[in-house]
Protein backbone atom coordinates (compact mmCIF):
# COMPACT_ATOMS: atom_id res chain seq x y z
CA UNK A 1 0.00 0.00 0.00
CA UNK A 2 1.10 3.74 -1.12
CA UNK A 3 2.51 5.17 2.31
CA UNK A 4 0.52 8.54 1.18
CA UNK A 5 -2.76 6.61 1.46
CA UNK A 6 -2.63 5.29 4.91
CA UNK A 7 -4.33 8.18 6.91
CA UNK A 8 -7.37 8.28 3.77
CA UNK A 9 -7.72 4.23 5.63
CA UNK A 10 -6.87 5.44 8.92
CA UNK A 11 -9.86 8.14 8.97
CA UNK A 12 -11.89 5.44 6.88
CA UNK A 13 -11.85 3.09 9.72
CA UNK A 14 -12.71 5.79 12.03
CA UNK A 15 -15.15 7.09 10.61
CA UNK A 16 -18.23 4.99 10.90
CA UNK A 17 -17.38 4.74 14.86
CA UNK A 18 -17.23 8.50 14.90
CA UNK A 19 -20.73 8.97 12.72
CA UNK A 20 -22.27 6.63 15.91
CA UNK A 21 -20.87 8.14 18.79
CA UNK A 22 -18.23 5.93 19.62
CA UNK A 23 -15.23 7.43 20.88
CA UNK A 24 -11.93 5.13 21.25
CA UNK A 25 -10.14 8.09 22.50
CA UNK A 26 -8.73 6.70 26.10
CA UNK A 27 -9.25 9.25 29.39
CA UNK A 28 -7.84 8.71 32.34
CA UNK A 29 -9.71 9.22 35.60
CA UNK A 30 -8.73 9.05 39.19
CA UNK A 31 -9.79 5.76 41.32
CA UNK A 32 -9.84 5.40 45.23
CA UNK A 33 -7.35 3.57 46.76
CA UNK A 34 -7.91 1.53 49.30
CA UNK A 35 -5.76 1.73 52.23
CA UNK A 36 -3.32 -1.76 52.79
CA UNK A 37 -2.84 -3.25 56.03
CA UNK A 38 0.35 -2.79 58.22
CA UNK A 39 0.71 -6.35 58.00
CA UNK A 40 -0.10 -9.23 56.29
CA UNK A 41 1.11 -12.63 56.51
CA UNK A 42 2.10 -15.43 54.26
CA UNK A 43 1.71 -19.26 55.20
CA UNK A 44 1.13 -22.52 53.24
CA UNK A 45 -1.82 -24.14 53.42
CA UNK A 46 -0.82 -27.00 55.72
CA UNK A 47 0.35 -24.65 58.16
CA UNK A 48 -2.66 -22.74 58.27
CA UNK A 49 -4.30 -26.09 58.84
CA UNK A 50 -1.72 -26.89 61.58
CA UNK A 51 -3.08 -23.56 63.54
CA UNK A 52 -6.37 -24.16 63.39
CA UNK A 53 -6.19 -27.39 64.47
CA UNK A 54 -3.70 -26.66 67.82
CA UNK A 55 -5.82 -23.75 68.86
CA UNK A 56 -8.75 -26.65 68.35
CA UNK A 57 -7.18 -29.07 70.23
CA UNK A 58 -5.68 -26.55 73.15
CA UNK A 59 -9.76 -25.59 74.09
CA UNK A 60 -11.64 -27.85 76.60
CA UNK A 61 -13.85 -26.02 77.93
CA UNK A 62 -15.25 -22.65 77.89
CA UNK A 63 -17.62 -20.33 80.67
CA UNK A 64 -18.60 -17.00 78.74
CA UNK A 65 -21.09 -14.45 80.25
CA UNK A 66 -22.56 -13.03 77.05
CA UNK A 67 -25.21 -10.61 76.07
CA UNK A 68 -27.32 -12.08 73.54
CA UNK A 69 -29.74 -10.28 70.80
CA UNK A 70 -32.43 -12.46 68.83
CA UNK A 71 -33.72 -11.11 65.39
CA UNK A 72 -36.88 -12.68 63.06
CA UNK A 73 -36.36 -12.48 59.63
CA UNK A 74 -38.83 -12.49 56.97
CA UNK A 75 -36.12 -12.41 53.84
CA UNK A 76 -38.97 -11.90 51.21
CA UNK A 77 -40.99 -9.61 52.39
CA UNK A 78 -37.78 -7.57 53.60
CA UNK A 79 -38.67 -7.55 57.53
CA UNK A 80 -36.69 -7.89 60.51
CA UNK A 81 -38.28 -8.48 64.00
CA UNK A 82 -35.83 -7.71 66.52
CA UNK A 83 -36.27 -8.69 69.97
CA UNK A 84 -34.93 -7.05 73.40
CA UNK A 85 -31.55 -7.77 74.25
CA UNK A 86 -30.73 -10.12 77.19
CA UNK A 87 -28.22 -11.63 79.27
CA UNK A 88 -26.92 -15.01 79.21
CA UNK A 89 -24.54 -17.49 80.49
CA UNK A 90 -22.78 -20.35 78.31
CA UNK A 91 -20.72 -23.40 79.32
CA UNK A 92 -18.94 -25.87 76.65
CA UNK A 93 -16.60 -29.13 77.61
CA UNK A 94 -15.55 -30.72 74.64
CA UNK A 95 -16.35 -33.03 73.30
CA UNK A 96 -19.69 -31.44 71.86
CA UNK A 97 -21.38 -30.67 76.02
CA UNK A 98 -23.04 -26.91 76.08
CA UNK A 99 -25.40 -25.20 77.51
CA UNK A 100 -26.84 -21.89 77.07
CA UNK A 101 -29.03 -19.78 79.90
CA UNK A 102 -30.87 -17.09 78.80
CA UNK A 103 -32.03 -14.23 81.75
CA UNK A 104 -35.03 -11.82 81.25
CA UNK A 105 -33.92 -8.39 81.36
CA UNK A 106 -34.70 -5.80 83.92
CA UNK A 107 -36.11 -8.46 86.48
CA UNK A 108 -33.51 -11.37 86.14
CA UNK A 109 -35.06 -13.96 85.96
CA UNK A 110 -35.32 -16.94 84.16
CA UNK A 111 -35.79 -16.75 80.44
CA UNK A 112 -34.88 -20.29 79.09
CA UNK A 113 -32.27 -23.01 79.53
CA UNK A 114 -31.33 -25.35 77.27
CA UNK A 115 -28.69 -28.42 77.20
CA UNK A 116 -27.26 -30.86 74.81
CA UNK A 117 -24.81 -33.41 75.10
CA UNK A 118 -23.82 -34.04 70.99
CA UNK A 119 -26.81 -36.76 70.85
CA UNK A 120 -29.77 -35.23 72.51
CA UNK A 121 -30.48 -32.01 73.52
CA UNK A 122 -33.53 -30.29 76.77
CA UNK A 123 -34.59 -27.13 76.55
CA UNK A 124 -36.94 -25.62 79.24
CA UNK A 125 -38.96 -22.40 78.97
CA UNK A 126 -40.46 -21.31 81.88
CA UNK A 127 -42.85 -18.78 80.78
CA UNK A 128 -44.39 -21.46 78.43
CA UNK A 129 -44.10 -24.22 81.36
CA UNK A 130 -42.83 -26.17 78.95
CA UNK A 131 -39.74 -29.01 78.31
CA UNK A 132 -38.70 -29.60 74.44
CA UNK A 133 -36.46 -32.99 74.00
CA UNK A 134 -35.52 -34.18 70.86
CA UNK A 135 -31.73 -34.41 68.59
CA UNK A 136 -28.77 -32.20 69.39
CA UNK A 137 -29.15 -30.64 65.98
CA UNK A 138 -32.48 -30.04 63.84
CA UNK A 139 -32.95 -33.26 61.08
CA UNK A 140 -36.13 -31.00 59.63
CA UNK A 141 -37.13 -27.31 59.04
CA UNK A 142 -39.72 -26.53 61.61
CA UNK A 143 -41.90 -23.51 61.64
CA UNK A 144 -41.20 -22.86 64.98
CA UNK A 145 -38.74 -20.74 66.13
CA UNK A 146 -38.20 -22.07 69.38
CA UNK A 147 -38.20 -25.64 67.86
CA UNK A 148 -34.94 -24.51 65.80
CA UNK A 149 -33.27 -23.74 68.69
CA UNK A 150 -30.47 -26.43 68.64
CA UNK A 151 -27.53 -26.77 71.00
CA UNK A 152 -25.27 -28.08 67.78
CA UNK A 153 -25.11 -24.52 65.22
CA UNK A 154 -24.66 -23.11 68.47
CA UNK A 155 -21.78 -25.29 69.24
CA UNK A 156 -20.38 -25.54 66.07
CA UNK A 157 -20.72 -21.20 65.70
CA UNK A 158 -18.95 -20.62 68.98
CA UNK A 159 -16.09 -22.60 68.28
CA UNK A 160 -14.20 -23.24 65.13
CA UNK A 161 -13.22 -27.19 65.16
CA UNK A 162 -10.00 -28.48 63.35
CA UNK A 163 -9.96 -30.24 60.21
CA UNK A 164 -10.81 -33.75 61.07
CA UNK A 165 -8.78 -36.67 59.28
CA UNK A 166 -11.48 -38.11 56.25
CA UNK A 167 -11.48 -34.07 55.08
CA UNK A 168 -10.41 -33.02 52.42
CA UNK A 169 -9.41 -29.38 51.73
CA UNK A 170 -8.45 -26.43 49.59
CA UNK A 171 -6.81 -22.96 50.50
CA UNK A 172 -7.23 -19.79 48.39
CA UNK A 173 -5.92 -16.14 48.87
CA UNK A 174 -7.78 -13.08 47.72
CA UNK A 175 -8.14 -9.60 48.74
CA UNK A 176 -11.89 -7.88 49.47
CA UNK A 177 -12.06 -4.50 49.67
CA UNK A 178 -14.46 -2.63 52.56
CA UNK A 179 -15.80 0.65 53.14
CA UNK A 180 -16.06 2.75 55.67
CA UNK A 181 -18.57 4.93 55.44
CA UNK A 182 -17.87 6.97 58.35
CA UNK A 183 -14.35 7.74 57.68
CA UNK A 184 -14.98 7.85 53.86
CA UNK A 185 -12.16 4.99 53.60
CA UNK A 186 -11.55 1.74 51.74
CA UNK A 187 -9.58 -0.60 52.98
CA UNK A 188 -7.80 -3.42 51.50
CA UNK A 189 -8.34 -6.96 53.26
CA UNK A 190 -6.04 -9.67 52.37
CA UNK A 191 -7.39 -13.12 53.68
CA UNK A 192 -7.32 -16.49 53.16
CA UNK A 193 -10.47 -19.52 52.01
CA UNK A 194 -10.23 -22.97 53.71
CA UNK A 195 -12.53 -24.83 52.03
CA UNK A 196 -13.32 -28.20 53.82
CA UNK A 197 -14.91 -30.86 51.78
CA UNK A 198 -15.85 -34.69 52.37
CA UNK A 199 -15.51 -37.35 50.02
CA UNK A 200 -19.52 -38.38 49.11
CA UNK A 201 -20.26 -42.17 49.15
CA UNK A 202 -20.47 -44.22 46.36
CA UNK A 203 -19.25 -40.72 43.98
CA UNK A 204 -16.05 -38.86 42.73
CA UNK A 205 -18.18 -35.63 43.97
CA UNK A 206 -16.96 -33.48 47.14
CA UNK A 207 -19.33 -33.02 49.69
CA UNK A 208 -18.91 -29.09 50.76
CA UNK A 209 -18.71 -29.26 54.71
CA UNK A 210 -17.59 -25.12 55.75
CA UNK A 211 -15.58 -23.16 54.41
CA UNK A 212 -13.65 -20.30 56.75
CA UNK A 213 -11.89 -17.24 56.01
CA UNK A 214 -9.13 -16.22 57.73
CA UNK A 215 -7.48 -12.25 58.17
CA UNK A 216 -4.12 -12.50 56.47
CA UNK A 217 -2.96 -10.17 59.65
CA UNK A 218 -3.47 -12.40 62.51
CA UNK A 219 -4.55 -15.44 61.12
CA UNK A 220 -7.58 -15.77 62.98
CA UNK A 221 -10.93 -16.77 61.29
CA UNK A 222 -13.67 -13.73 60.52
CA UNK A 223 -16.47 -16.13 58.97
CA UNK A 224 -17.12 -19.42 58.97
CA UNK A 225 -19.95 -20.89 56.61
CA UNK A 226 -21.31 -24.48 57.44
CA UNK A 227 -23.12 -26.50 54.87
CA UNK A 228 -25.85 -28.95 55.37
CA UNK A 229 -25.80 -32.67 53.67
CA UNK A 230 -27.46 -31.38 50.57
CA UNK A 231 -25.17 -28.48 50.14
CA UNK A 232 -26.85 -25.81 51.67
CA UNK A 233 -25.63 -22.99 53.77
CA UNK A 234 -27.07 -23.96 56.90
CA UNK A 235 -25.07 -21.59 59.25
CA UNK A 236 -22.95 -18.39 58.48
CA UNK A 237 -21.28 -17.06 62.02
CA UNK A 238 -18.90 -13.78 61.51
CA UNK A 239 -16.44 -13.38 64.60
CA UNK A 240 -16.44 -9.54 65.43
CA UNK A 241 -13.05 -8.20 66.62
CA UNK A 242 -10.80 -10.48 69.13
CA UNK A 243 -10.15 -9.37 72.26
CA UNK A 244 -8.08 -10.64 75.48
CA UNK A 245 -10.15 -11.77 77.89
CA UNK A 246 -7.96 -13.40 80.88
CA UNK A 247 -5.56 -14.07 78.97
CA UNK A 248 -7.55 -15.52 75.80
CA UNK A 249 -8.18 -14.52 72.24
CA UNK A 250 -11.77 -14.41 71.44
CA UNK A 251 -14.20 -13.03 69.16
CA UNK A 252 -15.91 -9.35 70.84
CA UNK A 253 -18.83 -10.50 69.19
CA UNK A 254 -20.47 -13.78 67.43
CA UNK A 255 -23.36 -13.13 64.84
CA UNK A 256 -25.17 -16.42 64.14
CA UNK A 257 -27.28 -16.43 60.65
CA UNK A 258 -29.42 -19.00 59.93
CA UNK A 259 -31.03 -18.48 56.42
CA UNK A 260 -33.31 -21.64 56.04
CA UNK A 261 -34.60 -20.87 59.67
CA UNK A 262 -34.61 -17.19 58.84
CA UNK A 263 -33.75 -15.65 61.93
CA UNK A 264 -30.73 -14.51 63.56
CA UNK A 265 -28.51 -14.55 66.98
CA UNK A 266 -25.65 -11.39 67.74
CA UNK A 267 -23.83 -12.92 71.31
CA UNK A 268 -21.81 -9.94 72.46
CA UNK A 269 -18.99 -11.27 74.90
CA UNK A 270 -18.90 -9.19 78.45
CA UNK A 271 -16.09 -12.07 79.73
CA UNK A 272 -14.80 -15.37 78.73
CA UNK A 273 -12.54 -18.02 80.74
CA UNK A 274 -11.13 -21.09 79.17
CA UNK A 275 -10.26 -24.21 80.25
CA UNK A 276 -11.25 -24.22 83.54
CA UNK A 277 -12.69 -27.33 85.10
CA UNK A 278 -16.65 -27.86 84.18
CA UNK A 279 -18.02 -31.18 85.80
CA UNK A 280 -21.66 -32.51 84.89
CA UNK A 281 -23.43 -30.08 87.76
CA UNK A 282 -23.10 -26.71 84.80
CA UNK A 283 -24.56 -29.32 81.98
CA UNK A 284 -27.72 -30.19 83.82
CA UNK A 285 -31.38 -28.24 84.27
CA UNK A 286 -32.31 -28.81 87.41
CA UNK A 287 -35.55 -26.45 88.17
CA UNK A 288 -38.22 -27.78 86.16
CA UNK A 289 -41.06 -28.36 88.35
CA UNK A 290 -42.36 -32.26 88.72
CA UNK A 291 -45.21 -32.81 85.48
CA UNK A 292 -43.81 -29.80 83.23
CA UNK A 293 -45.27 -30.86 79.61
CA UNK A 294 -42.63 -32.53 77.46
CA UNK A 295 -42.48 -32.19 73.84
CA UNK A 296 -40.26 -34.17 71.77
CA UNK A 297 -38.77 -33.28 68.71
CA UNK A 298 -36.90 -34.87 65.96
Amino acid sequence: MNVRCRPIVVAALFLPLLLSGCSLLPTTRKLPIPKAPTLTQTVPPDELVAQLNHRWAALDTITAKVEIQLSVLKTKEGLSTDYTNFGGLIYIRKPEMLRVYGRLPVIGSEMFDMVGDGSNFTLYIPHYSKVYKGSYTEKKKSESLVESMRPGFFFDALVVRGVEPDDEYMVTADTVTIEDAARKHLYSVPQYKLTIMRPKTGSHQLEPRRVIYFHRDDLLPYEQDIYDGDGNLQTQVVYGPYRTFDSNTYPSTITIMRPLDEFQIVITIDSVKANQPLGEDPFQIKNIPEGTPVKTLE
